[in-house]
């Protein structure tokens, strides 16, 4: 479970340094979509803890870099896959745990 969820931050995190690598060699409209489709999750995770409204303050009065940004983003992407890895296992591992006891008990 934390190795799927280190591999798949890992993954979103590589896709979106090569999305904002090639938006500043070859700016295109695509490439400015994809960047921002891959924003929103982090944008809309902060947006629900109440942290959004402050980031952009910081930013736009210059208390924050676009970098410091990123860095955030990137950060609040790789938390939000975890705890979705996390929520997923624990389902998955109580389904299981609810299946095998299910089967133990018509193999008596």
């Amino acid at each position: 479970m934390w190795g799927n969820a280190f591999l798949l931050s890992m993954l979103y995190l590589l896709v979106g340094v090569v999305v904002e690598i090639a938006l500043r060699l070859f700016p295109s409209r695509f490439l400015q979509r994809l960047s921002l489709s891959l924003d929103s999750l982090p944008a809309r995770a902060l947006e629900l803890m109440g942290a959004m409204d402050p980031l952009r303050t910081a930013f736009f009065n210059g208390h924050i870099s676009e970098s410091g940004v990123r860095l955030i983003f990137g950060l609040t992407t790789v938390v939000v896959i975890f705890l979705l890895a996390l929520v997923v296992g624990t389902v998955m591992g109580t389904l299981r745990y609810f299946i095998a006891r299910a089967a133990y008990r018509r193999g008596r």
